[in-house]
């Protein structure tokens, strides 16, 4: 096939699969509006449907990474603890140094059987995002404005109302609040300087506040902390579109437990013990720099097929009159029709490009930058 073909089919690729995402994302956040009639008659029943709900949408993601672009996820881990794994709830700890790192914690999920109902410390303006924003409106998802002052009473508020949630589920916290860059780390670097901190060289210093209101908050329901770090072989660096594209990557994720109750409640021990974590999670990286490999046993979780089928089941389902109707305006010969349709298809291409700048590095927060934050 010449470049110019290829070029056209992998285009064809990328509407098409967008359009199922787009379309069947938007009828399930059509659902979701309709389940909140029984949010006051049986809130247990709402949660349970939309967990599953959430995972029609979510699973498509996963499904781009493990099949579409058949992305290795190797994990290392102690095999005792490897059998508790999606039977308990838990807080997970990610870095958060890769555009794809959230899309690895999925698939994290999904192999345990808890993506649908996994949960997240996300930023407010997420929320206003199209299918998966909705999404996690629906899911009791926890948003924050980065502004503690202002953020600690919802924060504390949302976290007490999972005490009673019916499903086992995991809580993903990126504590460094950011993904890593070079300039955010000199910025918190002098930052730890400062303040007689202990310096890192591969993560940003943690964000200890909202960690420990965490902890205390989810005490009596979640009964370990997944230490999780997240690397790439061949140094690699993933990005969401190169999984659009169907680029094979090869992840490595080292994850140890930790009991839940071995975290102190005490916020300034519980900020000392996360920043000695952090030391910790610095030397796997450079003993994963060094040698490629972690100190534990590697695993590869099982596929599950339901990621596949879910993505099958929305493609026969809207695919079928997408050609039906692009038939129908080709036969019908009307310009006007033809641009009509073109403009759409322009709109949702420019609509996912949108979504996909979400993740990238480079747009991302504004940390340490004051004039950034003024502007």
């Amino acid at each position: 096939m010449d470049i110019v073909g290829f070029l056209k089919s992998q285009f064809i690729c990328h509407l098409l699969i967008c359009y199922i995402f787009i379309v069947s994302g938007l009828i399930i956040n059509f659902i979701q509006v309709f389940t909140l009639i029984l949010w006051p008659i049986n809130k247990q029943l709402f949660r349970r449907i939309n967990c599953r709900l959430a995972y029609c949408i979510s699973s498509q993601m996963v499904m781009l990474l493990e099949w579409w672009s058949g992305t290795d996820c190797t994990l290392y881990t102690d095999p005792e603890s490897y059998h508790k794994y999606g039977k308990e709830n838990a807080i997970v700890i990610l870095n958060h140094n890769f555009e794809i790192d959230f899309l690895c914690g999925w698939n994290f999920c999904e192999r345990f059987g808890v993506l649908g109902s996994s949960k997240v410390l996300a930023k407010k303006e997420l929320s206003y995002m199209p299918i998966i924003g909705w999404m996690w409106y629906f899911l009791e998802i926890v948003f924050c404005k980065r502004k503690w002052e202002e953020d600690r009473k919802t924060v504390i508020q949302k976290l007490l109302s999972l005490q009673d949630y019916p499903e086992n589920f995991w809580f993903l916290i990126h504590c460094e609040g950011t993904r890593f860059t070079e300039q955010k780390h000199q910025i918190s670097m002098q930052v730890a300087e400062a303040k007689g901190l202990p310096k890192l060289k591969y993560h940003l210093l943690p964000r200890t506040k909202g960690f420990a209101v965490t902890v205390q908050c989810l005490r009596n329901v979640v009964s370990a902390v997944y230490d999780s770090t997240l690397n790439f072989r061949n140094n690699e660096n993933p990005t969401l579109l190169g999984v659009l594209n169907g680029k094979k990557y090869h992840a490595d994720l080292y994850v140890r437990q930790v009991i839940h109750k071995e975290v102190p409640e005490d916020e300034q021990e519980c900020s000392t013990w996360l920043h000695k974590l952090y030391q910790e999670k610095d030397a796997f990286q450079e003993e994963y720099y060094r040698t490629g490999t972690y100190p534990a046993v590697p695993i590869v979780p099982p596929h599950r097929p339901w990621t596949l089928l879910n993505w099958l089941f929305w493609a026969l389902l809207l695919l079928y009159p997408l050609f039906k109707l692009l038939i129908n305006m080709i036969n019908s010969g009307s310009s006007l029709t033809l641009a009509s349709f073109a403009f759409v298809i322009i709109i949702a291409s420019v609509g996912v490009r949108w979504m996909i700048g979400v993740t990238e590095i480079n747009k991302g927060s504004t940390y340490g930058n004051n004039e950034n934050k003024q502007k």
